[in-house]
């Protein structure tokens, strides 16, 4: 026997759709204004379809950026690189702090959580940087983001969950503490460290400050980010002197408008495209294995 719908179901599927729409309308919005002629996306009304479709605005970023695609390259292998050895210290850090006989693990927890709230500033930094000799160094990227308080805290506190039983019957085994990291703990925290992957790995692609500070004048180190911020502020410059509707701009068939939505697409989509691999572990937030009584 079908179950009758009611009408509460409608009302969530009702509800559920507008959450649906609110949640897609800006990112669609982006995406059809940067598909859609920059003199005419100036008039405004562009709402999820293009008005005046063109890729002009795409051309013209990889016309006036010839080290898009370099830096493309080096923000990937900056993401990839920098995903997987945070990941790796951070998880080695949190199951040291797990471990209920670590003898020193209140201090470190301390120490670690002082982090959240206290820094040395700007300048302090720089000054760290330049005499570790990673200024103008691909390092610069990687080292300074190998742990993360926060990140250690969240796999930490996951880690703790897991039966000490299951370390002590690897111990008698005769499995030493690297065998039951990467033998046991390691695939049993696969969700947190999908999640932790995946937050390192949007925090690697959106840099670009640290560009600015310690690699910009090393071509080769320029990233995604950094070159398309610079092509965004040349054409800010450009209309705070020009007015939009001038001969000038109309020429030229390119508006900041048009210019920021391009920008924004080509950002986001790459590391749009990681989340269907690790959304799967988000929803699995039990244990794996079990301990038999």
């Amino acid at each position: 026997m079908k179950r009758r719908i009611t009408i509460t179901d409608y009302l969530l599927i009702l509800y559920m759709l507008m959450v649906i729409i609110i949640t897609l309308f800006p990112f669609l919005n982006i995406v059809a204004k940067s598909f859609n002629d920059p003199i005419d996306t100036v008039k405004g009304g562009i709402y999820i379809i293009p008005r005046v479709f063109t890729i002009k605005n795409y051309t013209g970023l990889f016309e006036n950026g010839s080290n898009l695609f370099p830096a493309f390259r080096m923000s990937i292998l900056r993401t990839i690189t920098g995903t997987l050895t945070g990941l790796l210290c951070c998880a080695m850090f949190a199951f040291t702090l797990s471990r209920p006989d670590f003898m020193f693990r209140k201090i470190f927890t301390a120490l670690l959580v002082i982090t959240m709230y206290i820094g040395g500033g700007m300048i302090p930094e720089y000054i760290l940087i330049r005499n570790l000799g990673l200024i103008n160094n691909f390092w610069v990227y990687i080292i300074p983001g190998l742990i993360n308080a926060f990140n250690v805290i969240i796999i930490c506190a996951y880690m703790e969950t897991i039966p000490v039983s299951l370390q002590e019957s690897a111990k008698i085994d005769g499995a030493n503490d690297l065998s039951i990291f990467f033998r046991i703990i390691f695939p049993l925290c696969k969700p947190v460290l999908a999640t932790i992957a995946l937050f390192i790995a949007v925090g690697q692609w959106n840099s670009w400050f640290d560009t600015y500070l310690y690699a910009r004048s090393v071509k080769a180190l320029s990233t995604l980010q950094f070159e398309l911020m610079k092509i965004l502020d040349s054409a800010q410059s450009i209309s705070s002197s020009v007015d939009v509707y001038s001969e000038t701009l109309r020429s030229a068939k390119r508006s900041p408008e048009a210019l920021k939505m391009a920008i924004t697409v080509i950002a986001t989509v790459p590391i749009l495209a990681v989340y269907p691999f690790l959304q799967k572990y988000f929803v699995s937030g039990i244990t794996l294995g079990a301990v038999k009584e």
